[in-house]
């Protein structure tokens, strides 16, 4: 079933596709081209059952290091340290 609404904002749904970004440990998973219905006010994804079961299915081959993954590049900066 098709969410009508955001849960967060109350923004419309549409049907687009979008990335899905997980810390794991010292680890960064990204998981590109994920379907989904997403909120034209605030971005929030809502995912199908079906593509939620693919997201736990690659997490744990990730987690179980199964999965040969293109390494990215990335930054991480302490909220506090970029401010000061």
């Amino acid at each position: 079933m098709k969410p009508d609404r955001c849960s967060f904002c109350n923004g419309k749904l549409i049907k687009g596709k979008t990335e899905f970004v997980v810390k794991l440990g010292e680890e960064v998973l990204v998981i590109k081209n994920i379907s989904a219905y997403i909120c034209n006010e605030c971005g929030e994804a809502y995912y199908s059952p079906k593509e939620s079961e693919k997201i736990d299915k690659l997490m744990k081959k990730f987690h179980n290091s199964e999965l040969l993954v293109h390494p990215i590049a990335a930054g991480e900066l302490n909220l506090s340290e970029a401010v000061a």
